[in-house]
């Protein structure tokens, strides 16, 4: 592109997009596959790199869960493919995360592992399967995951990942610089920090939104981001037995096009039993257990929208695919 003028020649985009797919079908480049084969099938088989995936729920859906099983599981579905992570935990402290982890690892629940249970305490033997698990995974170069615990200002995110990933470039054949292909996790996007020419977290969430944008056109990124839902999913109205209210929807959202307009994929998550609703949405699926998730895929650039349903197993951190449930029909009686 000249540097005098703004625009070039839709010659460069044939050019890159015809690399892109003969890279594809060569098995060169492929997207970052998750646990779920639902979930891959509404990418493009999985995350693209230089996309932005924007999980939204509200407080006991499993979002952190989701996010820490796509991470934990992801380099051995995406054996071959050279990966990093990048994680932002501003919610939780790596601690936490780290006994969660662990509570996947030995299939017991988190309260087991901190030794909460009086008469069921960690046992030692258990203990030393944790301690040689972690000796494992800190090994940097089968598991290159770093975290960022401080919350930042987005001004700063952009900083902190620009440095990321010129530290971490490496050089090809003819010199050239090369960007590995990193997984960044950021829980949750509402607590970033405000500027002080932000008035506001919906000028943060812009902010953030346009950065998400800015940083996957630069690096081979695929964010993977945690947002919020607004409190009107609470409302008993929408909790109703059967009605279009249970589902969850674009303006659901915190922030609502802040961050809707600039992601590639936009996942809406509900727990329907923490809500005590039976009979989900008007086709009235049958909900008959409180672990049964429902996932609104209400953006798909590349794929098609959808709602699956999972389970959470959260006494082993991890999430499930479940059938779809069946459907309430009322008998009619003459």
């Amino acid at each position: 592109m000249n540097k005098l003028q703004p625009w070039q020649s839709q010659k460069k985009g044939y050019q890159d997009a015809l690399s892109y797919i003969h890279a594809r079908k060569q098995g060169l480049i492929t997207s970052y596959k998750t646990p779920w084969p639902k979930v891959n099938d509404a990418g493009v088989n999985g995350f693209e790199w230089q996309s932005l995936t924007v999980i939204g729920g509200r407080p006991g859906t499993g979002k952190t869960l989701i996010k820490d099983q796509i991470v934990r599981e992801g380099f051995e579905i995406n054996q071959g493919q050279t990966i990093r992570v990048l994680e932002f935990q501003f919610e939780m402290v790596a601690r936490a995360s780290k006994v969660r982890e662990f509570s996947s690892a030995l299939n017991k629940p988190y309260k087991y592992i901190c030794s909460a249970y009086p008469d069921d305490k960690l046992t030692q033997e258990d203990f030393n399967t944790l301690y040689n698990y972690s000796k494992k995974m800190v090994d940097i170069d089968k598991f290159p995951v770093d975290i960022v615990e401080n919350p930042c200002t987005v001004e700063k995110f952009i900083t902190i990942i620009s440095q990321y990933m010129e530290h971490y470039a490496v050089k090809d054949i003819n010199g050239k610089k090369v960007y590995v292909n990193t997984v960044v996790t950021v829980d949750h996007s509402n607590l970033f920090k405000k500027a002080k020419t932000e008035k506001s977290k919906t000028d943060m969430l812009y902010n953030l939104g346009e950065a998400l944008t800015y940083l996957k056109k630069k690096f081979p990124i695929a964010f993977i981001v945690l947002s919020q839902l607004k409190r009107e999913v609470e409302i008993a109205e929408r909790n109703e037995d059967g009605k279009y209210g249970n589902y969850i929807l674009e303006t659901d959202l915190l922030g609502g096009d802040a961050l809707f307009q600039h992601a590639d994929m936009v996942i809406g998550m509900n727990r329907p039993a923490k809500k005590f609703i039976k009979y989900y949405g008007p086709d009235k699926y049958i909900i008959d257990d409180e672990t049964v998730l429902v996932w609104h895929f209400l953006k798909c650039r590349n794929g098609d929208t959808r709602m699956s349903f999972f389970k959470a197993i959260f006494e082993q951190m991890r999430v499930i695919e479940m059938p779809t449930p069946g459907m309430y029909k009322k008998v009619k009686t003459n």
